[in-house]
């Protein structure tokens, strides 16, 4: 999977495969008993995460995330597997936290420049504050940039299990 060059922060992958749901779903509740400690995996239905865990988890440890899905017009004889990388659950929570607080933040000054702008008086504070907004969200893009890089080596690792128990 090419990652370098994506503007996007969650990568995302598609396979099917020619078994049914159930087939690939027994193949993960099978490989779930005889995995390693190094990962964890929690079984939902058609919905499965897979992530790093032990010592060698970290705070910008990847979890994949994976639908088992019927291929259509396959007659229940194919499954559409879509597959989403990403940080865990709270990390990524705690981002778009960040980005609404800045983007709430923009707006509402944003709005003070304008009525500024109606009422003829000084804009200066106002656009100073929304280009420290801009820069954070652009920092944060950053941020996230670098967590995932962190994590690539790990997210090859999760690939190279699903792509094991898949087989």
């Amino acid at each position: 999977m090419e990652a370098q060059n994506d503007i996007r922060l969650r990568l995302r992958f598609y396979k099917d495969v020619p078994e049914n749901k159930e087939r690939i779903r027994d193949k993960f509740v099978a490989y779930k008993k005889i995995m390693s400690t190094d990962y964890l995996m929690k079984i939902r239905d058609n919905h499965i995460q897979f992530t790093v865990s032990g010592e060698k988890h970290r705070y910008w440890s990847p979890h994949l995330t994976v639908e088992l899905e019927d291929l259509e017009g396959a007659e229940h004889s194919g499954t559409h597997i879509r597959g989403l990388f990403g940080p865990a659950q709270t990390l990524w929570t705690f981002f778009i936290f960040l980005h609404f607080i800045l983007a709430g933040t923009f707006l509402t000054f944003a709005m003070f420049a304008f009525s500024n702008y109606t009422l003829k008086r000084p804009m200066t504070t106002d656009f100073i504050v929304m280009g420290l907004m801009l820069f954070c969200w652009i920092l944060l893009y950053f941020i996230g940039r670098q967590t995932r890089e962190n994590g690539y080596s790990q997210m090859e690792e999760l690939e190279a299990e699903f792509n094991k128990i898949i087989q």
